[in-house]
């Protein structure tokens, strides 16, 4: 029954629904109004139905009318966007796009970026993967991912094309009650190692390259927001972006340790913006990765980022996690 179906009778009925009569539809449509109530015909016909009550000078929809007509219309939305995507495609549009982000990049610029890739390619599919430290690199050179935003190994494959979109400051903290919190005098590195360090690390490569451990006895973690409920647990001291800890500095639940002058721990993340560069980019991929090198977007993935209260200024451009 429903094989008589077709995408013209569906419009047809949402067009005399928006124009009020079956002849200001014809007109629409560009349609004799006899070509009109023989559609609809066909489709009530074909839906088992009556979509219009005749019985007045003007035709007014039933019940079932009303409920087929709201059907149609979802109908018409989706063969419009697949037609949309169908072109766009055609065009060069990727089926899918898929971003690999290290964990400590700040949410905020994530959102501004992504938010603009919304309004500029309304209908394509978007995966998000944030993961361990190297998961977006180890991503972007087994192609599971087209772009990468993240601290880029020294060491990667000449393949992996990068340029750099700025730092994230990096603060050694300890929580409150915390032996080494307490410490009035400038720590030195013997004074760390001390005590546990929580560090941020590759979920597969435990016993790679580390930055800014120090400390014999160190507890890993993959998930940065699990590290920090660790550290405001008192469980350890250990390297944090500024901008995640901001807020429990000034509330005084965690609390900056101060290190001296010879301690070369501090530092700030360099972060790149990476893809492969044996792959050709698809049209996302491309507008995303010419929107991050403009100064602006730079701009917003500062904001929040570097250090700008009394804490002091910019620090080294070391790695550290």
């Amino acid at each position: 029954m429903l094989t008589q179906l077709t995408l013209d009778q569906l419009r047809i009925l949402a067009s005399i629904v928006d124009e009020g009569s079956f002849s200001a539809a014809g007109r629409r449509l560009g349609r004799v109004q006899s070509a009109i109530s023989h559609a609809v015909r066909n489709l009530e016909d074909a839906n088992g139905v009556t979509l219009f009550d005749r019985s007045s000078r003007r035709p007014e929809l039933t019940a079932e009318g009303r409920v087929l007509v709201n059907q149609a219309r979802r109908v018409l939305a989706q063969v419009d966007t697949y037609e949309r995507m169908a072109g766009a495609m055609a065009a060069g549009l990727e089926p899918q796009l898929t971003i690999a982000i290290d964990p400590f990049v700040p949410t905020p610029a994530v959102i501004d970026l992504l938010a603009g890739l919304r309004q500029a390619f309304p209908d394509i599919a978007v995966t998000l993967y944030t993961e361990g430290i190297g998961a977006a690199e180890r991503r972007i050179v087994a192609g599971s991912a087209s772009i990468g935003i993240c601290a880029l190994n020294p060491f990667a494959p000449v393949t992996v094309q990068a340029f750099r979109i700025g730092s994230i400051d990096m603060v050694p903290v300890a929580a409150k009650g915390h032996p080494l919190a307490g410490k009035a005098a400038l720590l030195e590195p013997e004074d760390l190692t001390e005590h546990v360090q929580l560090v941020l690390t590759d979920p597969l490569e435990s016993t790679g390259p580390n930055f800014n451990v120090v400390s014999p006895t160190v507890w890993r973690f993959v998930d940065i927001g699990r590290r920090l409920d660790f550290l405001l647990g008192g469980f350890g001291w250990g390297f944090m972006p500024h901008y995640l800890v901001r807020e429990h500095i000034a509330a005084g639940r965690l609390f900056k340790l101060a290190l001296s002058d010879a301690n070369v721990l501090l530092g700030a993340i360099d972060v790149s913006v990476i893809h492969d560069r044996s792959r050709t980019p698809g049209r996302a991929a491309q507008w995303l990765l010419t929107k991050m090198r403009e100064p602006n977007w730079h701009e917003t993935f500062a904001h929040g980022c570097l250090r700008t209260d009394h804490e002091g200024g910019q620090i080294g451009s070391v790695r550290a996690y």
